[in-house]
């Protein structure tokens, strides 16, 4: 199973295309645009979400809501592209193009870009490197959502930290509607008051704000991954997902970095063998063991940095001119870590699904809802 995108923040559309799917999941557009909602929502968000009401459409792959076994094509239309038409246009001519950006924004993938494909607009680097890009990823990890609950598994995912204000309320699932239900993803009432506070003060300063994302998945079963080879360990491929969306910068599984400093009689999670099957009473290991899944829950965190464009930017050099500037400012947020959480669940999802259908295989969804629950009751009478 795999995908592409294509498409520029401020281009006509983003566009995805999904091969691999087995034929027969159940799939309509009401699968996909309540998840492109949660990406939008979130406080600290910008004016570009108030622009865009991201929507998606299929155009291929699925009929009367079922996939065929064809590869599936996404379409979510950028609604801003009308403002910008002849800035975007593929056509040749009109140089120096209008909203020209030179001063690289530290932080951003402007400079490097820039010099790695011989830019000197540096629009050409930040329309394709802007976050916008993971509405496209969003949709598609929707799709792989959708098929890991046909398969009996659950996700979920909420604020840690932000801006240095903790959640201190453990995660629960009775909590998902709560999460749900906070525009800063957070159970945590209190920590989300202090959070709000943090974002106000910090957009009055012109500055912009990270944090700390946690997701879970519950319901996997054993061995998805596999310790044989590098390339096939599931948190490493967990680990990459995470880190190619924008601005994350560190990942843990379970409580990695708590464990680096305890002895390991205090790490690793003792096994039992209850009622004819095989328990743990802790889950240190965040559910991945050697790389392969365990059947306890899947635990990720992922660091967020804050957003590289800020209101009040930093010191930086214009690369057409070398002299000193201050680096541009984009429409941008003063903080998107609520959103981020929504992101990394549809990215880490997707490569759940994939593993899903290495290991299981299958051209159609019923045989490979058979063969899961032959794996899973295999691990039981083990």
């Amino acid at each position: 199973m795999r995908y592409l995108t294509a498409g520029e923040s401020h281009g006509p559309q983003l566009t995805a295309i999904i091969e691999g799917l087995p034929s027969q999941l159940p799939l309509s557009t009401s699968d996909i645009n309540p998840w492109l909602r949660k990406r939008q929502g979130g406080y600290g968000r910008g004016r570009r979400m108030v622009i865009e009401t991201d929507e998606a459409q299929i155009l291929s792959g699925v009929r009367a809501g079922r996939t065929t076994g064809a590869p599936v094509t996404l379409v979510i239309t950028n609604k801003d592209h009308r403002n910008w038409t002849e800035i975007m246009s593929p056509e040749p001519g009109g140089e120096p193009r209008k909203k020209a950006l030179t001063a690289a924004r530290p932080g951003h993938a402007d400079l490097t870009g820039g010099i790695k494909y011989r830019h000197k607009d540096l629009r050409d680097v930040l329309e394709r490197a802007s976050a916008r890009e993971t509405a496209a990823r969003v949709a598609v990890g929707a799709v792989a959502l959708k098929l890991l609950s046909e398969l009996g598994v659950e996700g979920a995912n909420y604020v840690a930290s932000l801006g240095g204000i903790v959640t201190r309320a453990p995660f629960s699932w009775d909590q998902l509607d709560a999460i749900e239900a906070s525009d800063l993803r957070t159970p945590d009432a209190d920590a989300a008051a202090q959070m709000r506070e943090r974002i106000d003060q910090a957009k009055k300063d012109g500055d912009t704000l990270g944090g700390i994302l946690e997701v879970r998945f519950r319901g996997l079963p054993v061995g998805l991954g596999s310790y044989v080879h590098w390339d096939r360990k599931l948190d490493g491929r967990i680990a990459q997902a995470c880190l190619s969306v924008q601005a994350m910068k560190g990942v843990e599984i379970g409580r990695a970095f708590e464990n680096a400093v305890q002895p390991g009689s205090r790490v690793h999670d003792p096994v039992y063998y209850r009622e004819g099957t095989y328990v743990r009473d802790t889950n240190s290991a965040g559910g991945l063991e050697a790389g392969m899944t365990n059947g306890e829950e899947l635990i990720v965190r992922v660091a967020m940095k804050p957003i590289a464009t800020l209101m009040k930017p930093l010191p930086t050099v214009n690369v057409v001119t070398h002299e000193a500037a201050d680096a541009a400012r984009e429409r941008s947020d003063t903080t998107a870590v609520p959103a981020a959480g929504v992101i990394l669940q549809c990215v880490i999802g997707w490569v759940l699904a994939e593993a899903m259908l290495e290991k299981f295989g299958g051209d159609t969804l019923p045989e490979l809802q058979e063969r899961v629950q032959a794996a899973r009751a295999y691990a039981q009478a083990y």
